[in-house]
């Protein structure tokens, strides 16, 4: 009696069976996600990096103009830092203030939707919620921040011109500063960001110092130049 053994030799050719198998769906759609596993997601940084960096530049626009509105009428030192330092509470209680009732208002609207069950591509979003109280901290402390730079740089000098010269240079810098890292984070080009930024200081700064000016011109307004 004889056994024969059959050899099992694996063959490298695909059946036309298996070969016409589709590659699913989501399979396709995991790779392509996957290629971007690696990039950054601009968009949940919009409520932060409104709040902080536009902040900022508000805080820092809005406190050195007013200084140097005050400077078209007053060469007085105490006149400018008391407005400049009246201009950062009232902003940043104000951008506090507004920054809450609208990030607010978006809770309100995302909380509802997941109360009514609402479903993006089949599943429920784990989007995180807006936070008020995070948007209008980080507001008022980048607002304060932003007004604390012209405040600081010229509360101290004498000379007005030498004031409003240092108020605009140190404003000019950090509206480049700002502009560029909100470029950068935003995913833009830092120096478009920059240059718009210092731009619209400047004709804000320009643009109040002139009102000023012709305003205490016309009507003989001086405040006192003692102190």
């Amino acid at each position: 009696m004889s056994f024969r053994m059959n050899s099992v030799v694996p063959t490298t050719t695909s059946s036309p069976e298996i070969s016409k198998i589709p590659t699913p769906h989501n399979q396709n759609k995991d790779l392509e996600l996957g290629k971007s596993d690696d990039t950054i997601d601009y968009m949940q940084r919009a409520q932060w990096l409104r709040a902080s960096v536009l902040g900022a530049n508000d805080g820092l626009v809005s406190v050195a103009s007013l200084m140097i509105g005050v400077g078209a009428a007053s060469s007085a030192a105490k006149a400018m830092l008391v407005s400049g330092l009246a201009g950062l509470v009232a902003g940043a209680c104000s951008m506090a203030i507004g920054e809450f009732v609208s990030v607010y208002a978006q809770y309100d609207i995302e909380k509802t939707l997941i109360d009514q069950g609402e479903v993006i591509d089949g599943e429920e979003t784990k989007k995180p919620l807006a936070n008020p109280l995070l948007a209008a901290g980080a507001s008022a402390l980048a607002f304060s921040i932003g007004g604390l730079l012209p405040l600081l740089a010229g509360a101290f000098i004498k000379s007005l011109g030498t004031r409003l010269g240092v108020v605009c240079g140190v404003s000019s810098l950090a509206l480049v500063a700002f502009g560029a890292i909100g470029a950068l984070l935003g995913g833009a080009k830092p120096y478009k960001g920059a240059l718009r930024v210092l731009i619209g200081g400047w004709l804000a700064m320009l643009t109040t110092y002139g009102i000023l000016k012709m305003f205490s011109l016309l009507f003989h307004v001086n405040i006192s130049s003692s102190v």
